[in-house]
């Protein structure tokens, strides 16, 4: 089974089992990673970006308009920053390594 890292907001490492055919966002709430992911995956939010390892980031499908026009609302955008829900694991996404950005625009908390 492929596996993935999120390197979590303080800086620690969770390697965590991630079977193919589910999305970066539906992986960090089964393995209660602090992505909040509001619109649950539409695509009507920023609310799960995450940026990508740069020598990962080559082998993730292309990102589309939407999703490109949606990253426009994330907090702490970087060159290689993605909506969670876009990335679907893969056999050959095995060894991915994400990072929550240090701000996000959490929008379940005033």
């Amino acid at each position: 089974m492929p596996k993935l890292t999120f390197i979590e907001r303080d800086g620690n490492r969770k390697e965590v089992d991630a079977p193919c055919g589910l999305s970066i966002m539906e992986l960090a709430h089964r393995f209660d990673v602090d992505i909040e992911g509001a619109c649950e995956g539409s695509l009507a939010c920023a609310t799960c970006h995450v940026v990508v390892d740069p020598e990962w980031y080559p082998k993730l499908t292309a990102i589309s308009e939407d999703e490109e026009d949606m990253l426009d609302l994330a907090f702490g955008l970087q060159e290689t920053s993605r909506l969670g829900c876009q990335i679907i694991m893969t056999e050959e996404l095995d060894g991915l390594i994400v990072s929550l950005p240090g701000e996000v625009n959490n929008m379940l908390v005033d």
